[in-house]
């Protein structure tokens, strides 16, 4: 590509550079597109003209506050918008955060550097406006508001500063989270989809548990979901000071630290499991809702606390929760699956030993989810324990698993080694056998067994289909001969 500031300054002098990529630039990061602020009149001929000497399509994404989109097939994404308010300085005073309310003029910047499809400004920091110091700001890692009434305009910065600080890894000062909880009622307020571009940027950083407790402190899953903020004061006497809302937190990091780690803990079969934990947003917000039922579940049993069903009514909960956030229909049912059989493992894990025949039912009921929910299990056993128990215990995660009395030896410490055994035993076994037991091939279909049976279409030949393939993962049957013996030896005496 040919000197793109160039084209820049010769097509639009009277524009700034603003927003994200002069911050990154004086960060000296890359940024994967570049704003452009100029003068409305001249919104609509540069936009065109850019597009067509960068051969890139330009298209309007706003006409209120007019912003134009330029975007190429090679990767390139320009916006260009119109300066609001008289003048740029007044446009400025108007933006979120002061490290976000910089401009650069064009004519200021005569190198831009391209690397994998990402820009940086070639600038000098005495050629920036900035009102407010936001360079300041930026040297000592602070987001803070750019006035008092950013939060009142536009509700989505309440999220948005969370997302900006777990991105650059800054802090918000204590006077913009003060401000962010004086208007955090209004939490509810920007459109769902919106939110939830914010949750994904936030669950794809590190120390994501550290910003949703911080986000929960200024009281925005008071207004946004309430049902997790009751989290707070349910179990305590289980799971001590900020009861299940510190578990979650734990959990959330437990994942975090299982998804850099995916290949590493689960060998021989890291690659794999790897390929499946691939969408980090996802995975953390399964974790972040996994719990949300227990405090509407709790109940004190014999003198003792039990949260009976609130796997299924935490996947009802967190299914109107995800939809308000428009979250995609593939989506809420990957992650509600989740949280619904996430004690699945457990349930087997009671078992001294696990058959071939409830390996099959496991992750024939879970289906696309089996494996997935696996990671979830993960990262909630281990959270009882702590992070240099937890890198010991993945050590011995690979042997065979323990006995239920062996477990029971070890204290809280065995219960978790043999819950980590019992998910690698269920991973082996999915990988090894996936054709014998997980999924078995078909020896008959419908048609024949109702031909060998004698039988009419109905419910009952997918009952029969169902007992033949649990008859075959026992080993009972091997191939069609074997499967039509069974039927006539088995099935057929039980028929009127």
């Amino acid at each position: 590509m040919e000197n793109l500031a160039k084209i820049i300054q010769d097509l639009a002098p009277m524009a700034y550079y603003v927003g994200g990529a002069v911050r990154n630039s004086l960060l000296k990061k890359y940024s994967t597109d570049i704003d452009i602020a100029l003068p409305k009149q001249d919104l609509l001929k540069v936009s065109k003209s850019l597009a067509s000497k960068l051969k890139a399509t330009a298209f309007e994404m706003d006409a209120e506050f007019g912003v134009w989109r330029i975007s190429s097939k090679n990767g390139l994404q320009i916006d260009v918008c119109a300066i609001i308010g008289k003048d740029i300085k007044q446009d400025l005073k108007r933006r979120d955060f002061t490290i976000n309310a910089f401009a650069c003029p064009v004519s200021k910047v005569k190198k831009i550097k391209v690397k994998d499809k990402s820009y940086l400004l070639v600038l000098n920091p005495k050629d920036i406006l900035d009102l407010n110091k936001g360079q300041q700001d930026l040297k000592a890692k602070v987001i803070r508001a750019n006035n008092t009434l950013v939060f009142k305009e536009d509700p989505l910065r309440l999220f948005r500063a969370f997302r900006t600080a777990a991105q650059l890894n800054f802090k918000i000062s204590p006077a913009t989270l003060t401000l962010i909880k004086k208007y955090s009622k209004l939490a509810a307020n920007p459109a769902g989809e919106r939110i939830q571009e914010e949750f994904k940027k936030i669950f794809k950083e590190k120390n994501t548990a550290f910003y949703l407790k911080e986000m929960q402190s200024a009281g925005l899953f008071k207004i946004l979901l309430p049902e997790l903020e009751k989290q707070k004061a349910c179990a305590k006497c289980y799971y001590g000071e900020g009861g299940v809302w510190t578990h979650t937190l734990l959990v959330v990091e437990r994942m975090e630290f299982l998804l850099d780690k995916v290949s590493e803990i689960f060998k021989p079969y890291g690659k794999k499991m790897a390929n499946i934990a691939q969408d980090k947003a996802l995975y953390k917000m399964a974790a972040f809702l996994h719990d949300i039922a227990k405090p509407a579940t709790a109940k004190m049993m014999k003198g003792r606390l039990r949260f009976f069903y609130h796997e299924e009514k935490g996947a009802a909960m967190a299914k109107e929760f995800l939809k308000k956030l428009k979250y995609s229909n593939d989506e809420i049912k990957m992650i509600c699956k989740m949280i619904e059989f996430h004690l699945r493992p457990s349930n087997l894990a009671s078992n001294e030993i696990v058959t071939d025949k409830g390996i099959y039912k496991f992750f024939k009921e879970l289906g696309p989810a089996g494996l997935p929910m696996l990671l979830l299990c993960w990262s909630d056993y281990t959270s009882y324990v702590s992070v240099s128990q937890t890198k010991a215990l993945i050590k011995k995660a690979h042997a065979p698993v323990m006995t239920i009395e062996e477990a029971r030896k070890k204290e809280n410490v065995g219960k978790t080694l043999r819950h980590m055994q019992m998910l690698n035993f269920l991973i082996s076994k999915y990988f090894t056998e996936k054709q014998k037991i997980v999924l078995p091939p078909k020896l008959l279909d419908g048609k024949q067994v109702m031909e060998i049976l004698n039988i009419q279409p109905s419910p009952l030949v997918g009952d029969i289909l169902e007992k033949l393939t649990l008859a075959q993962v026992e080993g009972k049957i091997t191939d069609e001969k074997t499967a039509k013996n069974w039927l006539l030896t088995h099935i057929k005496p039980t028929l009127k």
